[in-house]
């Protein structure tokens, strides 16, 4: 029986998994996938040999108090190499592991599909040597990636965004409104903390301020919701959102909540972008540790760290950063697009281009049958 390992270690990429396993259970049904891997990959028969909630690591110092479990994850994955010898590894986002995963796999003579390059044009562009070095085949999502591999003689191909295909709102907004008790009269201000309980930590006390602050603007003219994601710890988010606990509406279906808010607080990640690709003018956060901070901002060769504005090709949306992402700081960003009419709709007017780059493409699906090319080339 042909395997596949897989290795994933993000929300965001356990959705995107998720897709292309169930294309590949669709043409090859017997096929064994297994790995490192999230719930929703799980749900597709997908075999996780470590819990998928020990790799919500983000920064580089979270990192380095990470080594020990990361190197036991290098030693058990050569250990499963020797024994199950799989015919493909494919390997989605994930720079920090998966770009060594793929120097590992390159020493067993396991071929390598990198699904989702890391964002090589934001840091050092030395990484994109690597990953051409120790993959098979790159299969990259945004157009403008296609040319970088090229131009350094990579096996490249562009399958698109796959956000054009997991993007699948079936309700109304009063039907959504009627699932978690809303007024479908009202507007409603959305807000995006993260999926990792270190962003939760981090970013929630500063949400938690600012709906305090805008109610006490507003009043009641205004529904507050906010999204928890399930890989999140019930009892931290509790916690730290408790001052206001009364005041929102806690949300587990993130999609329409970023389709039928008027303006979105959104952490830094691929959740801007789909908040932007739906429409809804945001203000985007980001905060990680000090030291994280000042080490990565020597690396990062862009100006821009939200997604929604990279794509765009300029800055639409505010970004707050570190410091900067006070709930003083939140507060005024999200007013100013309540209350200044033209500078909401010009937003909005922006965020198209999202959408008319991205285009639809059936993503998934091509991932799919590369990887299958890959198995049965002779």
């Amino acid at each position: 029986m042909k395997n596949i390992f897989m290795l994933v270690g993000e929300r965001s990429a356990d959705v995107h998994a998720a897709e292309v396993i169930k294309q590949l259970k669709k043409k090859e049904p017997f096929l064994h996938i297994w790995g490192i891997g999230g719930p929703l990959m799980q749900e597709q028969g997908f075999e996780s040999i470590f819990p998928f909630s020990k790799f919500s690591i983000i920064g580089f110092v979270e990192v380095i108090g990470h080594i020990g479990f990361i190197m036991k994850v290098f030693r058990k994955l050569k250990t499963e190499f020797k024994a199950r010898k799989p015919d493909l590894a494919l390997l989605v986002d994930y720079p920090g592991m998966n770009i060594r995963i793929a120097k590992i796999c390159h020493t067993f003579g396991i071929p390598v599909l990198y699904y989702i390059s890391p964002q090589v044009w934001a840091w050092k562009k030395k990484r994109i040597h690597k990953i051409a070095e120790y993959s098979d085949k790159i299969a990259v999502i945004f157009p403008f990636e296609k040319k970088l591999y090229e131009e350094i003689g990579a096996d490249v191909e562009y399958v698109g965004h796959p956000i054009s295909e997991e993007i699948m709102i079936t309700q109304t907004r009063e039907e959504f409104a009627k699932i978690y008790s809303l007024n479908s009269h009202k507007k409603w201000i959305g807000f995006i903390p993260g999926s990792r309980n270190v962003e939760i930590k981090r970013i929630l006390p500063e949400i938690t301020k600012t709906i305090m602050n805008l109610k006490n603007i507003y009043n009641d003219s205004y529904e507050y919701l906010i999204s928890q994601a399930d890989s999140v710890s019930g009892e931290l988010f509790q916690k730290i959102l408790s001052p206001v606990k009364n005041d929102v509406a806690i949300i587990h279906d993130t999609h329409p909540l970023m389709k039928f808010c008027k303006i979105v607080v959104c952490k830094s990640g691929t959740s801007t972008l789909e908040t932007g690709y739906l429409g809804t003018p945001m203000v985007v956060i980001y905060k990680t540790s000090s030291l994280s901070y000042l080490i990565a901002r020597a690396f990062i060769k862009i100006k821009m760290i939200a997604l929604a504005n990279i794509v765009i090709g300029k800055k639409v949306v505010p970004e707050l950063i570190q410091q900067a992402a006070s709930a003083e700081n939140i507060t005024k960003a999200v007013r100013l697009f309540l209350e200044d009419v033209t500078s909401y709709e010009n937003t909005k007017s922006e965020l198209r281009i999202i959408k008319e780059k991205l285009g639809k493409f059936n993503t998934s699906e091509k991932v799919a049958f590369v990887a299958l090319s890959m198995i049965h080339e002779t």
